[in-house]
């Protein structure tokens, strides 16, 4: 068994009186999609940001690698090899959308001194034209990004994601406000990534069926803890699970 990629131990958050996130743990391994589902309220969110650097859990601890990596920026955390998409889009919308792709790039590569002087794509056109392809959005690759439908934009936004290169990628709710018939497409497009850049991926996400046919692993978290992990066939027989959120 190799090392986990990410390793969350007893991660916690509160505001005030109000518990968030309880003690959360978990791992995810090189080359895992690893899903995270549970109500609205149940701490996802919270959990994802306090991983992410977005806010500063109260105690536990998050490794990458090994490595200790708790309370670090979203800057800092992409350097060191993470994405992440967020749940509204982040795209700039009076920018092309390869240019789009290429200042996701600039943005965590290299220094100032190294931009000013690099190429105007920062040596990075043929990364974002190899997205572009992979994404499938080439017929709009030069159009402002805001003028695409949401669900162009949301490939825009999740392809920044990996400009990056990272180790690790985290979608939050990728399928949100999409069109159903782009939502199979999206669920194609990461098991290609995965399985051919053999990183990992974790997703939150609300659309059940796609979660069950994309993910190795799932968490599900009620009331800020964890209330069960396992294969899509496991959370799927969990009467726990089915009482508490699948089944409602």
């Amino acid at each position: 068994m190799s090392a986990p990629l990410l390793k969350v131990c007893d991660l916690r958050k509160s505001y005030g009186a109000i518990v968030a996130v309880a003690g959360v743990s978990f791992e995810v391994m090189p080359g895992e999609i690893f899903g995270v589902i549970g109500p609205n309220g149940s701490g996802k969110t919270t959990m994802f940001n306090s991983v992410l650097g977005q806010i500063q859990p109260d105690g536990g601890r998050v490794e990458l690698k090994g490595r200790d990596i708790t309370g670090l920026s979203p800057l800092q955390l992409s350097r060191r090899g993470v994405g992440r998409t967020f749940q509204t889009l982040q795209v700039f919308g009076k920018m092309s959308v390869r240019d789009n792709l290429l200042v996701a790039a600039q943005e965590h590569h290299g220094s100032m001194a190294s931009r000013l002087f690099a190429p105007g794509d920062s040596g990075r056109g043929a990364q974002a034209d190899a997205l572009i392809e992979k994404f499938r959005i080439g017929h709009v690759a030069h159009q402002l990004a805001g003028e695409l439908s949401y669900g162009q934009q949301k490939l825009v936004d999740i392809a920044m994601a990996f400009m990056s290169e990272p180790d690790l990628v985290l979608l939050d709710e990728p399928c949100a406000g999409v069109n159903p018939s782009l939502v199979g497409g999206i669920s194609v497009l990461l098991k290609e990534l995965n399985r051919e850049r053999g990183g990992s991926f974790i997703v939150i996400e609300h659309n059940m069926d796609f979660v069950m046919d994309l993910c190795h692993r799932i968490l599900v978290m009620v009331e800020g803890t964890v209330m069960a992990i396992g294969t899509p066939a496991e959370i799927r027989s969990n009467r726990e699970v089915l009482d508490a959120y699948l089944g409602n």
